[in-house]
């Protein structure tokens, strides 16, 4: 009985894993080791092939040549060396639109709207050293295959090779938007640090960036038009982005495959803007801030002023130019209704208009978004602006839920297309403890720090109706940063946000035993390319897949 036990161990341990990250939605691997030529190359087939598209092919090759991941296995690539001499060589990748497809670049094609976006495609292998290819309908599909193909390889001794061949991919999303969101403005982060994470998330298939760029804290954002608020909102003058930064992060993005939704928070969230502008804030830092905010500092828009409201209407206005995404975040959470209970002014244009302050934020919900409709934008909000508040929506928003996944029914039966981002699975700096002051004992308000494997068991449509699941748009990981900053952005981002990458790519129910050992391989993969990613296990695990599951 030791023997036998020995015996399945050994082939538990030296059994080939399939590392790909997300996993595909079909795929057929054999056994057989297929090393890559040092003269491999990459050929695309076709006229007018973008610029960012070969500028891809490029980081593949330099991936492929310069990842040097062994395999995890014990004895890692060492136990595949006997099998490099009779292993045969692979040449080339051709890389080819379906017929009758023309090229457009990665970034135009990231940039529709996600219902919008071709990201299928089809990826060969032969075992017998003959090209591979990659053939989708459209640039994007190509480079999704690529970022697939690359996850293949590993390397010991000088040598690349492969140890599942052949394969053959059919491969494409279960859901269209699979996001990040980062807030840059409890803590600020360098463009180095938002490009390094784009990186990342375009190594596992995300393909929305959510940015929350300005809070009450700060507001890093320079805007044209609008400058005062980031000359006089940002922590300081080199803290902020500039009209050179953000062209530069959206282009960056668009290249790897990621759209760009910017957030701007309101009417709460937005006490800095008293720095520039007293006159359009309520309760600007006013005390006990636990009264009249959710955190320090207190103070949100007086919205029932129709000056207040012209003018957020033409900062959205003037920030869509900024921003190709057809997707625009407009906020609308944690309102808090006794900041405008003290506030005369807000009082005094409440009883001149003869309005309740829900008839006003409707009046200022209503021509803001209207300001973004007519420059081509989809509002986004958060789920209070149609479980809490009373307000005329547009039958497109989309609504991000966020408070507990047990509200995503409630959004359902309303009507309104969902984003996936209950704190209950997705959010990433629960579990740090308190950061408020002068609270020795307290603890995150969503507790406790939430798994890879919590956000990876999430079933999308739990509790809908076969209608009701069409809602679903997609689903992000999200990173407030009360507690985050450029120190700690890649271990407390990496390799967690990668379990809704493949949630909402392979779509649910994936087996969480046989997840482990693909998604030590991504964290291995992405400290290989410069990402902090942290371990999940000890790495004596993380060479036995299986070994240290619970019941074994």
């Amino acid at each position: 009985m030791k023997l036998v036990a020995l015996a399945a161990l050994l082939a538990t341990a030296y059994a080939p894993v399939q590392a790909l990250w997300p996993q595909p939605r079909s795929i057929e691997t054999g056994s057989s080791t297929l090393r890559l030529a040092p003269n491999f190359q990459i050929t695309v087939n076709g006229h007018g092939v973008p610029g960012d598209f070969l500028s891809a092919v490029s980081r593949t090759k330099q991936y492929l040549f310069g990842d040097k991941l062994e395999r995890l296995v014990v004895g890692r690539g060492a136990v595949d060396e006997p099998k490099f001499a009779k292993a045969k060589s692979l040449q080339r990748l051709t890389l080819s639109l379906e017929h009758g497809k023309s090229f457009a670049s990665i970034t135009s094609e990231s940039q529709k709207a996600p219902e919008d976006r071709d990201e299928a495609y089809r990826l060969v292998v032969p075992a017998d050293g003959s090209g591979a290819t990659i053939t989708a309908n459209s640039t994007l599909g190509l480079f999704r295959g690529l970022a697939t193909f690359t996850q293949l390889w590993y390397e010991h001794d000088n040598t690349i090779y492969t140890v599942s061949a052949p394969v053959t991919i059919q491969d494409a999303p279960a859901y269209p938007y699979r996001g990040f969101m980062l807030d840059t403005a409890r803590n600020f982060f360098p463009v180095s640090d938002i490009k390094r994470t784009l990186d990342a998330m375009s190594w596992v298939k995300l393909n929305q960036f959510h940015w929350h760029v300005v809070d009450s804290q700060s507001f890093p954002l320079q805007i044209p038009g609008f400058t005062d608020l980031a000359e006089k909102g940002a922590y300081s003058s080199s803290q902020v982005y500039s009209l050179s930064d953000v062209r530069d992060i959206v282009s960056y993005a668009g290249e790897r495959g990621i759209d760009v939704m910017v957030e701007i928070d309101t009417p709460g969230h937005t006490a800095i803007i008293a720095q520039a502008h007293p006159e359009y804030v309520a309760c600007p830092q006013a005390t006990p801030w636990a009264t009249y905010a959710n955190e320090p500092p207190a103070g949100q828009l007086r919205f029932a002023n129709s000056t207040v409201t012209t003018y957020i209407a033409n900062l959205f206005t003037a920030v869509t130019t900024l921003f190709p995404s057809t997707l625009f975040s407009t906020g609308g959470d944690e309102l808090n209704t006794n900041c405008y209970a003290i506030d005369e002014p807000t009082q005094a244009a409440l009883n001149a208009t003869g309005r309740t302050l829900e008839q006003a934020l409707d009046v200022f919900t209503q021509k803001t978004h209207k300001a973004l409709e007519v420059k081509g934008k989809t509002p986004v909000v958060w789920e209070e602006m149609v479980l809490v508040h009373n307000v005329t929506l547009s039958p497109q928003t989309k609504v991000l839920v966020w408070i507990s996944s047990d509200d995503v029914k409630a959004v359902a039966e309303k009507g309104f297309k969902i984003i996936h981002a209950a704190s209950d699975y997705f959010y990433l700096d629960c579990g740090a403890g308190g950061w408020v002051g002068d609270n020795p004992n307290g603890n995150s308000w969503c507790d406790p720090f939430k798994t890879w494997q919590h956000s990876y068991s999430f079933d999308p449509t739990a509790n809908l109706t076969a209608e009701e699941s069409k809602l679903i748009y997609g689903g992000e990981h999200l990173l407030w940063t009360e507690q985050s900053g450029p120190q700690n952005l890649d271990p407390i981002v990496w390799p967690r946000a990668a379990s809704s990458a493949e949630l909402f790519w392979t779509g649910p129910g994936g087996n969480i035993s046989t997840a482990l050992p693909r998604l030590h391989d991504v964290a291995y993969r992405m400290r290989q390319r410069g990402v902090g990613a942290i371990s999940l296990q000890p790495e004596w695990c993380a060479l036995r897949p299986g070994a240290c599951d619970l019941t074994a």
